[in-house]
């Protein structure tokens, strides 16, 4: 079980908790109840060649899906995108593969359209710091800025990258409700 978890729980949690939930502590969280819910149910699995990996993705995003329910109001994302994505569990491990791939750009895509609606210097803050992987004092010298001070702005552009995500996640979902 810990080599299934150290083999397959990073890749759950950047590409399909993460973006989904919209923060670390709740991806932490349903990677978590993941772990344990597999433990639970690993007598059901049936082996196929595509691995386990699309089992434990469905299994993710199922758990997404209840945390979302529960805090509907901070969710990025409408638990009922995340159910209209679920696969079978028959996939190929070319099918596997291109799962995680697809998780991955569409999360990429996301962020990216939430960074076009922010403040360009707080876009530039999380460019440098988190995509680019520069370090701290790093961005804070080219920023001309203080570390301290560095803190704080990243802080705050984190806060209005996750507002501008909900925004559009709440719009996507008003204006599907507007069609039914």
């Amino acid at each position: 079980m810990g080599e299934l978890c150290k083999i397959h729980g990073p890749a759950l949690y950047r590409s399909v908790l993460l973006p989904r939930l919209g923060n670390a502590a709740a991806a932490s969280d349903a990677l978590a109840e993941t772990y344990a819910r597999l433990i639970e149910k690993v007598h059901l699995f049936r082996w196929h060649p595509a691995g386990i990996y699309p089992w434990l993705r469905t299994m993710a995003t199922h758990i997404a899906i209840d945390f979302l329910r529960a805090q509907r109001r901070w969710s990025v994302i409408s638990p009922e995108d995340l159910e209209r994505d679920l696969v079978d569990d028959n996939a190929t491990d070319m099918e596997a593969e291109l799962l995680a791939h697809h998780d991955l750009r569409e999360a990429r895509t996301r962020v990216q359209s939430g960074l076009g609606k922010i403040h360009p210097r707080y876009r530039r803050a999380i460019e440098l710091r988190v995509l680019e992987d520069l370090p701290r004092d790093e961005v804070a010298a080219i920023l001309e800025v203080s570390p301290s001070t560095f803190d704080v702005l990243l802080h705050r552009a984190l806060k209005a990258l996750r507002a501008a995500l909900v925004a559009e996640s709440d719009g996507a979902h008003a204006e599907k409700e507007a069609k039914r």
